[in-house]
């Protein structure tokens, strides 16, 4: 029985297209004689857009002796990006995608009744700091952006002030940062709100403040407003403005966020967001507690309190500044588990059904996005991505969400939101008594045991290998069905058997 896959996630050898180090101006699309983009094809793989991928083949590379593969900057340090194969699988692969089923979707969305052309902003930090970078932003395609946090206090910052935790491919999977706001003043950023607004009507500026007392929440809320901003968002969850009034200490207590969004209402008749902090326990007091001092909506999440690690030569933690480090904020895909956690339990609060929630934390290509609007958020907001792979990747944002609901005939992105909130329930009322056994591939399986290695060591003793063929073998008498080997499985060579069965000690099941 083949491994079942969904069509939109094709098959094809990421590993391959993950080597690209996604050129700033590609020298590989300047190579083709043909006039083609294989850095933009290659830039939708990375980011899971297939279907924008195989719209990036332009041209015939079966006779083509691939000068891209000899342009690209790995030649003669590493190997080459294997270009032409990939192309080629591409376009053998484009026989399975999924056809739409309508022709057109509807991208756009709103905050609190302000439009948004589509879902994705920048979220307050260095990103959207300056006039320049918004323009930048806009112009790419970016609906909004939630300008860097305003305020009347100086800022001092240090250096350095990142540091990262890699995947393999040396991505970003974690990101910590010790930044803190704005370094404009208020009168500098008011004029840069100001130009926006005359230069770009269409897009969303929200408007990030921190105020270190009621009298300037509610300051700056009014000169932001009249200065043009579309949204107020409180940001009640810095955590590297710790104090005893600022940043995520305001997020750890609910007669602060109460009294702070209080008073921002009072400077404001815009729509008002409070961003909260992850470093709690449980979010839902906070927004209720934001709610009840007037919020229309939510922003979260933050960043999370952390410390990626230590120099093991200069015993000092990261980032090193003059021998010392801080406790930092977290971003980037690892944390995307716990923000989709906090969304959900926002999104499922009976009292907060009618407040706008503004979702991110770990959104990198589209499926995250979706993710985060099927928990309920109704807007997304990026950062750690943007610092990584630039403003380009709004395009792979936008082509995979259209091409996903175009393939499912879903019209407009509204119907997304919370699509999924139903499925999670509590811890009594999950089913516990059925197995699903898993289902070897043999066709697709390399042979590696893997699968085996995992389930005796970190499982149930539930596959036998033999090593003369190297096929792994389901002991049905032991499996528990906890699927281990699906997930460490790099060929996805194991499914799911259509067919589940009630627990018996006695039930065997054979492949």
């Amino acid at each position: 029985m083949k491994a079942e896959v969904p069509q939109y996630m094709m098959f094809y050898d990421r590993s391959e297209a993950s080597k690209c180090l996604l050129c700033c101006d590609p020298v590989c699309s300047k190579a083709c004689p043909q006039g083609a983009d294989p850095g933009g094809m290659l830039r939708s793989l990375f980011f899971r857009n297939y279907i924008g991928a195989v719209r990036r083949i332009t041209c015939n590379c079966t006779y083509c002796n691939a000068p891209c593969e000899k342009a690209c900057v790995l030649n003669g340090k590493k190997s080459p990006v294997g270009i032409r194969n990939l192309m080629l699988q591409l376009t053998e692969d484009a026989r399975v995608l999924p056809k739409s089923k309508i022709d057109k979707v509807d991208l756009s969305t709103d905050i609190c009744g302000v439009k948004l052309e589509n879902p994705f902003l920048l979220s307050s930090s260095v990103v959207a700091s300056s006039y320049d970078m918004c323009r930048r932003a806009f112009e790419a395609g970016w609906a909004g952006v939630s300008f860097k946090t305003i305020c009347s206090f100086p800022q001092h910052e240090t250096s350095p002030r990142f540091s990262a935790i890699r995947h393999h491919s040396n991505a970003f999977c974690g990101f910590k940062n010790i930044e803190q706001l704005s370094d404009h003043s208020v009168e500098e950023n008011m004029q840069i709100f100001e130009q926006l607004r005359r230069e770009f009507p269409a897009k969303v500026i929200i408007a990030s403040i921190m105020g270190q007392n009621e009298k300037e929440w509610s300051d700056l809320a009014a000169k932001c407003e009249k200065a043009g901003a579309s949204v107020i968002e409180c940001n009640f969850s810095c955590p590297n403005m710790e104090d005893d009034q600022l940043g995520s200490t305001i997020g750890q207590s609910e007669e602060l966020i109460e009294r702070f969004t209080r008073a921002t209402k009072r400077g404001t008749n815009l729509p008002v967001l409070a961003k909260l902090t992850p470093n709690v326990a449980d979010m839902v007091p906070m927004a209720l507690a934001a709610k009840h001092g007037g919020a229309d909506g939510i922003s979260a999440i933050n960043t999370i309190n952390s410390i990626t690690g230590v120099d093991i030569d200069t015993l000092v933690a990261l980032p090193a500044v003059s021998g010392k480090s801080i406790i930092g904020g977290y971003s980037g895909s690892a944390v995307k588990p716990i923000a989709l956690r906090f969304i959900s339990d926002i999104s499922r609060c009976e009292e907060l059904k009618d407040m706008h929630i503004s979702g991110m934390g770990g959104i990198e290509i589209w499926r995250d996005a979706l993710e985060f609007m099927l928990l309920g958020a109704g807007s997304l907001q990026v950062t750690t991505a943007v610092m990584q792979y630039g403003y380009r990747i709004i395009d792979d944002l936008i082509e995979g969400l259209e091409a996903y609901m175009k393939s499912k005939g879903v019209s407009s992105i509204k119907d997304m939101i919370g699509g999924a909130s139903g499925s999670i329930v509590n811890h009594q009322s999950i089913e516990r008594d059925t197995i699903l056994f898993p289902v070897f591939d043999y066709d697709r399986c390399n042979g590696c045991g893997r699968c085996y290695i995992s389930c005796m060591d970190g499982g149930h003793q539930a596959i036998q290998f033999d090593l003369s063929d190297r096929r792994p073998i389901l002991l049905g008498t032991k499996c528990v069905g906890c699927h281990l080997c699906r997930l460490v499985c790099s060929e996805k060579a194991i499914s799911t058997a259509k067919k589940s069965i009630k627990r018996n000690p006695n039930t065997e099941c054979t492949n």
